[in-house]
């Protein structure tokens, strides 16, 4: 990036990572602790290079914050290329671009309002029951069972988000778009994310093919979906049928094309971010012995047929939830591309230039936090967070559009699991350090899968 890095003022010249490919490998690695390295070494804002993706200015203060997510929308966009468009496709509300992100978000906005995604919340505490009686993919939680707790949270949010995109509850249309959407997940691993030049075709036999021929099993059973909803009294009250109903304002319906791409942004963005964040929640909740009783004293008070829309207003599972989003935020980084000239914390940048928000450092800023590395839920009991102090999904104009189903579905689903068993969290995860983050689809998650042992049920 040759504005903030060459042509700058001594005052605001930042220092070139080299050698790269080290640097984006210890970022790959680990990308929080890498994060934190640099903001100690270089101070912030700090210059991030990605091989063939470019260079950022990254800041991780609330002071950055206010200055990207306030910065002008017509000198902003999403970067290209970017390391999930083969995932979520061009189309994606995520990577759309000027007028057309405003079109497609006034489209999808009214999907995810509170008052529509409180009439999921039976639909996640059943989805979540059937996991704990063995209806998906693993064995019933029972006294002496070791559960793999993030195969687990994956089966529970992709029931989720089956049934509020696609209102698919029959278990063989279930089975048979669980097995699509969870090979599409996994075949794009770490290296197909971080390094593009994998991704081509050698005889059928890369991860890249394989890829594609995931996503083209899934795109196909989509489509059929979408053609299914158009015969008459097919239409459907779920995400796919209000969004099918919805029209611009010139009156014309979204393509069919674009339509399946915002579907299968919303099965990869609606899934593993929330299934990560669960996993984290029972992770730091059964090291932390105090935190863990008093949630369960809130539950147990709040009674077992609590309403899911009022469960999920409980201050301390509220406060807990928020805590596990702070110190493990799926999605650590926030990018915007400039289409011109803008200053980022005193480095002067142009347009082409790309600015970085490490939400990490964020939520981490001993400015702001107290402690910033314990896992201290009473802190969102004590105080309110500006959206500049605390941002897990992102602000300003591009906040992730489906961010109150994902605080929701979260809230529910580590109710309802705490309240149905008592788990004790492997020897191996139980002391020392936590386990480092790596890539996972759209969302960053602990290296190894965490494992608890469940002793009642």
């Amino acid at each position: 990036m040759s504005t903030a890095a060459g042509s700058a003022t001594p005052r605001t010249r930042l220092r070139e990572p080299r050698p790269m490919l080290l640097h984006a490998l210890a970022a790959g690695v680990d990308l929080e602790r890498y994060f934190g390295w640099r903001r100690g070494r270089d101070g912030d804002p700090f210059l991030m290079r990605f091989p063939d993706f470019g260079s950022a200015v990254f800041t991780g203060t609330p002071a950055g914050a206010r200055e990207i997510f306030r910065a002008p929308v017509r000198l902003l966009e999403p970067p290209l290329p970017n390391p999930i468009e083969p995932m979520v496709g061009p189309a994606s509300l995520i990577l759309a671009r000027g007028e057309r992100h405003r079109k497609e978000r006034a489209v999808l906005a009214p999907a995810f309002h509170r008052n529509r995604i409180s009439a999921y919340g039976n639909i996640i505490r059943d989805a979540t029951r059937a996991e704990l009686n063995g209806d998906r993919i693993g064995l019933p939680w029972r006294p002496g069972t070791t559960i793999d707790a993030r195969a687990a949270a994956r089966a529970m949010t992709l029931r989720v988000i089956l049934a509020a995109v696609f209102g698919i509850e029959e278990p063989h249309r279930l089975a048979e778009y669980t097995a699509a959407t969870t090979e599409f997940l996994t075949s794009f691993g770490g290296p197909l994310f971080l390094v593009p030049a994998l991704r081509r075709n050698m005889f059928g036999l890369s991860g890249w093919e394989r890829f594609t021929a995931a996503r083209a099993r899934l795109d196909a059973l989509i489509d059929a979906e979408i053609d299914r909803r158009r015969t008459p009294g097919h239409a459907g009250t779920d995400m796919l049928g209000l969004l099918m109903e919805t029209r611009y304002t010139d009156g014309s319906a979204m393509s069919a094309v674009d339509l399946r791409e915002q579907l299968r942004t919303l099965l990869v963005a609606g899934h593993e971010t929330t299934a990560t964040v669960l996993v984290w929640a029972l992770y730091r909740l059964h090291r932390e012995p105090g935190a863990l009783a008093r949630l369960r004293a809130e539950l147990d008070s709040a009674g077992g047929d609590l309403d899911p829309v009022e469960l999920a207003e409980l201050p301390y599972l509220d406060a807990v939830c928020q805590e596990t989003l702070r110190l493990h935020t799926p999605v650590p980084i926030v990018l915007r591309r400039l289409t011109g000239d803008f200053e980022l914390r005193g480095v002067p940048l142009v347009a082409g230039d790309t600015m970085g928000l490490s939400v990490q450092l964020l939520h981490s800023d001993p400015e702001v936090w107290t402690e910033p590395q314990s896992f201290r839920p009473e802190r969102f009991l004590e105080r309110r967070y500006s959206p500049f102090e605390f941002a897990p999904f992102g602000g300003g104009h591009r906040r992730c559009v489906g961010a109150a189903l994902a605080d929701y579905e979260l809230r529910i689903v580590l109710a309802t699991l705490l309240t149905a068993v008592r788990l004790r969290l492997s020897p191996r995860f139980a002391r020392g350090r936590a386990p480092w983050t790596v890539p996972h689809n759209i969302a960053i998650g602990p290296h190894a899968a965490i494992t608890f042992d469940v002793l009642e049920a």
